[in-house]
């Protein structure tokens, strides 16, 4: 069992764990049972745990293991990422536009961007979530989907040029509505 330093620290990323957990299953109430579940794992297999390495890495690997197996067990079909639009996506990036960060900043609202990477498919939207959101190494999130780095960092490069289209397409959506307006 944990000692009671390690239990304090891993409940301290209970937030972080939501967010993800909502991200992937895209229900409220499915998120909290997958972060309820991912800590009565990770209390459960403490000694696995190798003290001095990332906990919240740890953790975070274990929510995503735990809603990978459930989703399996649910489906027992593989995730599908439609590679056609991924690569017409690869063409859309606008030629002024830098970053997806200035994207956001300049153009969208919280909303648009909610549902512009809500609209991604399951495997880009997870590896842009981990990386953008979370802050994981391109590593760590290659330990915790259990894929190789390069794909890990396809899935974020095409994750952010796909979500780099929808925000445009919103963004113009919205200039649009604004000229309507006027």
């Amino acid at each position: 069992m944990f000692d009671k330093s390690v239990q304090r620290e891993a409940l301290g990323w209970i937030d972080g764990l939501y967010g993800a957990a909502l991200r992937l299953t895209r229900n409220p109430a499915d998120a909290e049972d997958l972060v309820q579940d991912t800590y009565l794992k990770a209390f459960n297999a403490s000694g696995s745990f190798k003290p001095g390495t990332n906990l919240r890495a740890w953790l975070f690997t274990i929510l995503h293991n735990h809603f990978l197996n459930a989703r399996r067990r649910a489906n027992a079909s593989p995730v599908n990422i439609d590679s056609e639009t991924a690569e017409k996506a690869a063409a859309v990036i606008p030629a002024d536009l830098e970053t997806v960060e200035d994207a956001l900043v300049q153009r969208v609202s919280d909303d648009e961007v909610r549902a512009a990477l809500e609209s991604l498919p399951e495997a880009f939207r997870e590896a842009v979530w981990l990386r953008d959101a979370e802050g994981f190494s391109y590593v760590e999130i290659a330990e915790m989907l259990k894929v190789p780095v390069g794909t890990v960092m396809s899935r974020i490069s095409r994750g952010r040029r796909l979500l780099a289209g929808r925000l445009s397409d919103s963004a113009a959506r919205g200039n649009m509505d604004a000229s309507k307006r006027k």
